[in-house]
């Protein structure tokens, strides 16, 4: 698992014990991780690869601001970039490719964002069969079946408003996302939707993540709203959403900002992880109790676990 302040990038690996940190003194926009190696986005389109044989960093290239990162092919190292404005760019060693596909959608002329800015690819994940899936912020969720190769958008009856998409490693037709009005989940690669929110006492969701083996078990944040006190809360389900409960067991019950995106996670052995200011909690038994297991010299702004 790799964690990110707003300047460094650390490593959590194995059993919970002090994090060691692989990027120190960079103004860090994303981060990603696969089997063998990690990914840090810096500004200026410089991207970190990080692996055991240490770093080196790529010149992608890109001018706008990164928003997320996802790995398609470790050797050689191949990953694509979600960006403010919007676009999707494919990274590979020596090449970076904007994709044409992704800017050929009519419906991006749709895409918008409340305060007037650009739209932003807020955040992408994929199946194991090698469809992706991109969050568009604020415009609904971007599928392509080729690994970015093309595009289309999933079928609207989800609300636009998406903060966070998430497929599951145990079945690839299911799809979540979480929204300003809750979960919904797709259980056709986004061809229809259910909205899940039984048991939220507020719909404005930001974060969510699936367990690796139980595509049922999931963990979702709620608060009230974008800004001030949030009265952010985290939930679990063990029924694909038809019934949330609430997080309280070693966790704090309410936290004064959003659990935001990327601030929850299960890496592949299990074990789930969530975000606090600055405390990183982790749980042994799906999401049910919690402990501390590391404070950050500053407040934590993302965890990437792999996907």
């Amino acid at each position: 698992m790799l964690i990110a302040t707003k300047d460094t990038v650390y490593s959590l690996n194995g059993d919970p014990t002090e994090p060691r940190a692989v990027l120190n003194g960079g103004d860090v926009q994303a981060i990603a991780i696969g089997r063998s190696i990690g990914l840090a986005a810096l500004h200026h389109g410089k991207v970190a690869v990080l692996s055991q044989n240490g770093r080196r960093t790529l010149d992608t290239g890109i001018e706008e601001p990164i928003e997320c990162l996802l790995i398609l092919d470790e050797e050689p190292v191949r990953f694509l970039v979600g960006v403010e404005a919007p676009h999707v760019y494919a990274v590979a060693d020596d090449d970076t490719e904007r994709l044409g596909a992704f800017d050929a959608l009519e419906c991006r002329e749709d895409w918008y964002t409340p305060w007037g800015g650009p739209a932003a690819v807020r955040s992408m994940a994929r199946t194991r069969d090698g469809w992706v899936y991109a969050d568009i912020h604020v415009g609904s969720i971007m599928r392509s079946p080729d690994r970015g190769r093309s595009w289309e958008p999933v079928t609207p009856d989800l609300h636009q408003d998406v903060h966070q998409v998430a497929t599951s490693p145990g079945e690839d037709d299911r799809v979540y996302a979480n929204t300003a009005h809750a979960v919904y989940l797709s259980e056709d690669r986004g061809k229809s939707w259910q909205h899940r929110s039984d048991g939220f006492p507020y719909f404005y969701g930001r974060a969510i993540a699936v367990h690796p083996e139980e595509p049922d078990c999931l963990l979702a944040s709620v608060s009230t709203g974008p800004h001030g006190n949030a009265q952010g809360q985290l939930y679990r389900t063990d029924n694909a959403g038809r019934v949330w409960s609430h997080v309280t067991s070693g966790f704090p019950e309410t936290t004064a900002g959003n659990i935001d995106t990327f601030h929850i996670g299960f890496t592949p052995d299990g074990r789930a992880w969530s975000v606090a200011e600055n405390t990183l909690y982790g749980s042994q038994d799906r999401g049910l109790t919690w402990a501390s297991a590391w404070q950050a010299p500053s407040n934590i702004c993302m965890i990437a676990v792999q996907q």
